[in-house]
């Protein structure tokens, strides 16, 4: 006759080899979702820092202009603002700008744009070209948008929801309250 005690293992007789499987299982799981959760809000944080410093960099362009009292332009790269290239542009503007992608691996954030070569301003900062920028960042599908109207070079930033390809398009700027 068997004892009760022999089907039910004493209190200090640890785990069966089906029962760590399952919890080293159930672990992994919940620590790739923290990495994947990880990645994606990583991504998310470099987007918006360079979203920033592309709207500064159009803030500290117009403020050079007034303050200068004389037209400047700056182009936009595939890592941020620079210098305008020759072909009777305005003197550069926004020196000292850091790059849109700063800090993170570089070539983590593409920039696609409608802007021209070169965006000018006024002697009085007024903008002389406006355009949509797009912003896109590995590891994340959201995508930030700049729009700059003329002539007042108002900046409105958003979640762009058009085509991946091709140039932006200023109505698939849609605002977005994280912003």
């Amino acid at each position: 006759m068997r004892s009760l005690n022999a089907c039910h293992p004493s209190p200090g007789a640890g785990f069966t080899l089906p029962e760590l499987l399952v919890g080293i299982t159930v672990l992994g799981v919940l620590a790739a979702m923290a990495l994947m959760a990880w990645g994606e809000n990583l991504a998310i944080q470099r987007l918006e820092a360079a979203t920033r410093r592309l709207a500064q960099g159009i803030e500290r362009g117009r403020a050079q202009a007034a303050e200068q009292g004389q037209p400047c332009a700056m182009s936009l790269g595939a890592t941020g603002w620079e210098a305008p290239g020759s072909g009777g542009a305005p003197p550069a503007c926004g020196e000292g700008l850091r790059r849109l992608d700063d800090g993170v691996d570089s070539g983590s954030v593409q920039v696609r744009h409608n802007l021209p070569a070169a965006l000018r301003f006024s002697s009085n900062g007024l903008v002389l070209d406006g355009g949509t920028v797009v912003l896109s960042s590995e590891g994340t599908e959201l995508r930030r948008c700049l729009v700059m109207a003329l002539p007042l070079g108002v900046v409105r930033l958003g979640r762009y929801g058009g085509a991946e390809v091709g140039a932006p398009d200023s109505s698939a700027c849609r605002p977005d309250l994280a912003l």
